[in-house]
C-alpha cells in the first residue's frame, strides 16, 4: 500500500516539479511568431477555406463532405447532375469558408496588434472576443450545411460506400441513419 502510495504521488509531482523548476510554458516560442494568436498553419488554413475539423460532427455521423465526395466521385458512381451539384455545393462552401476565414485572420491580427501595443481595453476585448466567436460560428455553420446538402443528394448506398472509404465502418450493410434523404 506505502509503494502504491508513493508511486502515486512521485508520478504527480515530479511533472509539476520540472514544470516549476525549468518555468517552461507549452506556448515557448510562440512569443517570436508575427501573430501570436494564430500559427502559420491555422491562418493558411482559415485562408484556403480547410474544414479544421469544424464538421466532424457530420462527418462522424454519415454526413458526407463535398470535398471528399468530389474526391471519391468514382468509387461513389455519381451520375453527372450529382457530380455537377456536389461541385456547386462545394464551390458555394468554399467561397463564404474563404471570405469568413479571412475576416477570422484579420480580426486576429486585430486582437494580437490591441495586446501587442499594450492599447486593447474592457470594451474592446470584449466587442472583438464576440466578432471573432460569430465569425468562428459562421464559418462552422457554412461547413456543417454544405454536409447537410451533401447528405440530400447521394442515396443511402453512396453514403455508406463513403463511410467505408473514408475508414469510418468496415461493414458492407448500410449503417444507421437517421432522418431522410434521397438520391436526385
Amino acid at each position: 500500500m506505502f509503494r502504491v502510495l508513493w508511486g502515486l504521488i512521485t508520478v504527480l509531482t515530479v511533472p509539476a516539479l520540472a514544470l516549476a523548476q525549468h518555468g517552461h510554458s507549452p506556448y515557448a516560442g510562440q512569443e517570436k511568431r508575427a501573430m501570436k494568436t494564430l500559427s502559420e498553419e491555422e491562418s493558411q488554413a482559415l485562408l484556403n477555406g480547410q474544414g479544421m475539423g469544424l464538421a466532424k460532427a457530420a462527418e462522424l455521423n454519415h454526413y458526407p463532405g463535398p470535398r471528399h465526395v468530389l474526391d471519391l466521385a468514382t468509387q461513389l458512381q455519381l451520375s453527372e447532375v450529382q457530380r455537377a451539384e456536389a461541385q456547386q455545393i462545394y464551390d458555394r462552401m468554399h467561397q463564404e469558408a474563404v471570405h469568413l476565414g479571412a475576416l477570422v485572420v484579420d480580426k486576429e491580427k486585430e486582437l494580437d496588434h490591441l495586446f501587442a501595443t499594450q492599447a486593447i481595453n474592457a470594451d474592446t476585448l470584449r466587442s472583438l472576443t464576440k466578432q471573432i466567436a460569430q465569425l468562428h460560428g459562421d464559418l462552422r455553420l457554412v461547413h456543417l450545411q454544405a454536409h447537410v446538402e451533401m447528405k440530400q443528394l447521394l442515396s443511402r448506398e453512396q453514403i455508406d460506400k463513403y463511410d467505408a472509404l473514408r475508414g469510418y465502418t468496415t461493414q458492407v450493410g448500410p449503417a444507421p441513419h437517421s432522418g431522410h434523404h434521397h438520391h436526385r
